[in-house]
């Protein structure tokens, strides 16, 4: 009887951004990390399209985010760095 192997999930990350101008910078960074498999962009119109699942994951992310526990760069060059020390 063969053993049955577990293939992981890919694993999503949200971000959101205050200003549009940096989509197209933060996008081509992002597909440069080794791992990437894909970078989409969507916009999100009113809190219905929110999904319960991405509610509590905004929700645990402003809570890393409060606690310190997450990377935060101010300019596409400071995540640029950030990615190539990676």
């Amino acid at each position: 009887m063969a053993s049955a192997t577990s293939i992981p999930k890919p694993a999503q990350m949200i971000i959101t951004l205050e200003d549009n101008a940096l989509i197209s910078d933060i996008k081509k960074a992002l597909k440069m990390i080794r791992g990437v498999a894909s970078v989409r962009v969507a916009t999100l119109n009113d809190d219905k399209t929110i999904t319960p699942a991405m509610r509590r994951s905004i929700k645990k992310a402003r809570r890393e985010y409060a606690n310190g526990e997450t990377v935060s760069c101010s300019t596409p060059e400071e995540m640029q760095r950030y990615f190539d020390s990676l």
